[in-house]
């Protein structure tokens, strides 16, 4: 790797953690992380307990706090000599700001800001760093039945979360044009895997299935989105850490638009297929619900840039990666329960109390 102290924003949230763990299993990242997060309901210190027990205190170091709290940004990017920062920090669920947009605002747009402005500040015109901005697909607002969203596409955020990311966005480009930072953006489609906070649709049709729960599927259930295994994006953004263009934006999909009514019906089968029970049993919980305001129909992403310009490729196809997320879900009870009560705040200050 290019960066040996990277500050890790969000990084007890779901991509965030599995970035991390990803990168600290790499043979050729010697370096240090440093991990802030606020610990939210969706930030989960448990998600990185491997890592804290295998490499805490030495290249690894966790700090419980708000990225939108500047005068903390800036006295770590200066304390720890950070050289790259990868802001996966975001108030990210859509339904949340649709009933709450405040704290959207406060991470999403202020937050980042706070981390432009201590890596300017720190960084002093230096080239040999990076700011690299994790975004979304939904900035881009909905797409017609044909096309693909790709770089070049503009922006028309359609909600409140969009509407934030897209601001946030708009700010690391205006740094980089100001300022000179070196950047760099990526925007992907919907992640899915082990260790996802059980608010969003995969976690959650599967733990509601297993606790014989209502499925909840929006309107007809024909909204489309590409979905991409979490590993898979990871090693995308490590990949644009090592190889990427500063000032350049790369989308990263995963080639696989489904329909909420399918997958919700292929991850019947696949549960079912674990519990011994009939498909249908599960299928038959499914209930269609009133739509959520703003409801963007379709998303779909061209990654031909990131395949072309940086080689990448996924390597986890949608049946394997359902199958592994199924598994773990399945697997892992402890974790999902402690997150779901509240409980892990418990488990953090008995296993880290003096840390």
């Amino acid at each position: 790797m290019i960066y040996e102290r990277i500050l890790v924003t969000g990084g007890c949230g779901f991509i965030g953690a599995n970035f991390i763990r990803r990168l600290m299993r790499r043979a050729d990242f010697t370096g240090v992380v440093v991990n802030v997060d606020k610990l939210t309901y969706a930030g989960n210190r448990m998600s990185v307990a491997d890592i804290e027990e295998q490499f805490g205190g030495s290249r690894y170091i966790f700090e419980q706090k708000d990225i939108a709290d500047y005068a903390a940004m800036e006295e770590i990017v200066e304390r720890y000599g950070i050289s790259c920062i990868v802001n996966f920090a975001a108030e990210s669920h859509v339904d949340r700001s649709i009933y709450g947009p405040a704290e959207f605002v406060r991470t999403n747009v202020i937050g980042t800001f706070s981390l432009l402005e201590s890596a300017r500040k720190a960084w002093k015109g230096r080239k040999d760093v990076r700011f690299h901005q994790v975004s979304t697909d939904e900035v881009y607002g909905p797409l017609g039945e044909e096309g693909f969203f790709t770089e070049i596409t503009p922006y028309a955020p359609a909600n409140p979360y969009a509407a934030t990311k897209a601001s946030a966005d708009h700010l690391v480009r205006a740094y980089a044009n100001t300022y000179g930072l070196p950047v760099t953006i990526s925007n992907c489609c919907n992640n899915y895997g082990p260790y996802q906070f059980p608010e969003k649709l995969v976690p959650f049709m599967i733990l509601a299935m297993c606790e014989g729960r209502p499925l909840p599927v929006y309107g007809d259930g024909g909204h489309i989105r590409d979905w991409l295994y979490v590993e898979d994006h990871c090693d995308a953004i490590c990949l644009i850490l090592e190889q990427g263009v500063p000032g350049e934006t790369y989308l990263v999909g995963g080639g696989n638009e489904r329909r909420n009514r399918d997958l919700v019906i292929e991850l019947c089968k696949l549960v079912a297929l674990r519990t011994g029970r009939d498909p249908e049993e599960y299928e038959r919980l499914i209930t269609y619900v009133s739509d959520r305001p703003g409801h963007d129909r379709r998303y779909a992403i061209d990654s031909g840039k990131i395949r072309r310009e940086l080689g990448w490729s996924q390597a986890v196809s949608l049946e394997e990666g359902l199958a592994r997320t199924v598994d773990w879900y399945l697997s892992n009870r402890q974790w999902v329960d402690a997150v779901k009560t509240g409980a892990y705040r418990e488990w953090v200050r008995t296993n880290y109390d003096g840390r």
